[in-house]
């Protein structure tokens, strides 16, 4: 599985309040309009400017707080292929393999903003084009491949059973 965005670059801490903003609570019944505020707290000018299959790359601790499952959903909504970060929130890293958000865990010192990025998941390599070098990262298991394919945990149970997760 390849993946080929641009970067958006944030930093350390992002919570899930810079993620979906709490003032926005009122939009979680219309998540596809929520998704037009995707990290507006942190970068006003992500989500008016990103474009389908763009990453989102963080720091250390990446989703922190309220255990907000909106946040994932709306990223992926606004069409994110992925989040690479160096650390994420565990409740975060959970509610976004379950909805089919792919999470990479690698070092994102050397990404910048806008670089050009190709990600092998099978592969665990992290191409950046912009500045041609390769980031590694543990490559993503079989099943955890088929789950994101499948658009998330509870689809891949719909389609396979539970007794296909190990």
């Amino acid at each position: 599985m390849i993946l080929k965005g641009k970067a958006w670059k944030f930093g350390d801490d992002i919570s899930t309040d810079h993620i979906a903003p709490g003032r926005l609570f009122h939009l979680r019944s219309n998540l596809e309009e929520f998704a037009k505020h995707v990290l507006e707290d942190a970068d006003p000018d992500f989500a008016p400017n990103m474009a389908k299959g763009d990453f989102v790359v963080g720091g250390k601790n990446f989703g922190l707080g309220s255990s907000r499952e909106h946040a994932p959903t709306i990223i992926k909504m606004a069409g994110v292929s992925a989040v690479l970060a160096k650390s994420f929130a565990r409740i975060f890293f959970r509610n976004a393999i379950n909805i089919g958000l792919p999470l990479l865990i690698c070092d994102t010192d050397r990404i910048k903003q806008h670089d050009v990025l190709e990600l092998d998941l099978s592969r665990g390599v992290i191409k950046n084009v912009s500045s041609a070098q390769n980031i590694e990262f543990k490559p993503l298991p079989d099943v955890m491949i088929q789950i994101l394919n499948d658009g998330g945990l509870v689809e891949h149970i719909k389609k396979n059973g539970d007794f296909n997760l190990f």
